[in-house]
């Protein structure tokens, strides 16, 4: 009996280094997911992973066969998905955790058609080649608080930028204040500015909610320089304007002066040239340091 068990054990261990053969791994330094994923971590951290529609804050590459970039290095912004097909992307990056960095090998056939959309393999490409992603996760956040900390991200360094400028310009900016005083004072415009030195005067009262951070817009506006000359207007196109609020799509201004509205409200801002365009040109008309004036209308947001 006991005889009859060793021999079962032996060739049960035979078994096992046939099939560790049959399944020799392609890809060395790799180890293989249940869904067919090879992956890699160069650096591995504890914590919490993400979940399905985090943000993520990524540096991220992609090859073919390790010399068609398919995907140059680049620092992005990615939301996980759920998984697409087995063994897809989004299953290594729900792997990650926050300062992780790892390499992820996929089917090249179903990222390309599944995840990139492509009817068919680009020209050159096979469905051996090998795919490879490189992988950085800086962090990542629940879709609802992205955006907060994005409009925060974004306020930083606006105020570095600022800072900089105001210091490296300083006569400019001197200036440029003065015309901004001399033109409040010459339209009896009294309105306390906030904290930034940004002005808005309510013209017409609104009758609903002030947009948070990230939300989507409507915006009819008239942009005007101090004397009166209009660089633009989507009152003229007929058009409002949408934009993402609060997370730097538009100037400081603008960031800054819409979320004091309410829905249908309609009101002007007066914006001093570091929360503008600063030292730059905008345009044929806007030329660097120059104080701006809008006529606006907060007509919807979502």
């Amino acid at each position: 009996m006991k005889k009859s068990i060793l021999m079962m054990a032996v060739v049960a261990m035979i078994a096992a280094g046939m099939t560790a053969c049959g399944e020799k791994n392609p890809y060395p330094g790799y180890e293989k997911t249940q869904n067919g994923l090879y992956y890699q971590f160069y650096n591995q951290n504890a914590g919490e992973l993400p979940q399905p529609k985090d943000l993520m804050e990524v540096g991220i590459s992609c090859t073919v066969n390790d010399t068609a970039v398919v995907i140059p290095v680049t620092d992005n912004v990615m939301q996980l998905m759920e998984s697409q097909f087995a063994g897809d992307l989004f299953e290594g990056l729900a792997m990650m955790h926050k300062g992780d960095s790892a390499s992820f090998i996929v089917n090249i056939d179903s990222t390309f058609m599944k995840l990139m959309g492509q009817p068919t393999l680009p020209e050159g490409f096979t469905s051996t080649d090998v795919m490879r992603f490189n992988v950085r996760l800086d962090d990542f956040y629940p879709e609802s608080e992205y955006a907060q900390h994005l409009a925060a991200k974004v306020k930083k360094t606006t105020d570095e930028r600022i800072a900089k400028m105001k210091e490296e310009h300083a006569e400019e900016t001197a200036a440029a204040a003065q015309q901004l005083a001399e033109y409040l004072a010459k339209n009896k415009i009294t309105a306390e500015p906030t904290e930034s030195g940004l002005i808005y005067v309510m013209t017409q009262e609104g009758n609903g909610e002030k947009p948070e951070v990230g939300k989507m817009v409507k915006v009819h506006y008239t942009g005007k320089l101090l004397d009166g000359t209009v660089f633009d207007s989507s009152v003229e196109r007929g058009e409002p304007i949408s934009i993402p609020i609060g997370v730097g799509q538009v100037i400081p201004g603008w960031d800054e002066g819409i979320q004091l509205m309410s829905k249908g409200e309609k009101g002007v801002l007066y914006i001093p040239y570091y929360l503008a365009y600063g030292d730059r040109q905008a345009g044929e008309k806007i030329v660097p340091f120059s104080n701006l004036v809008f006529d606006v209308e907060l007509v919807d947001f979502e």
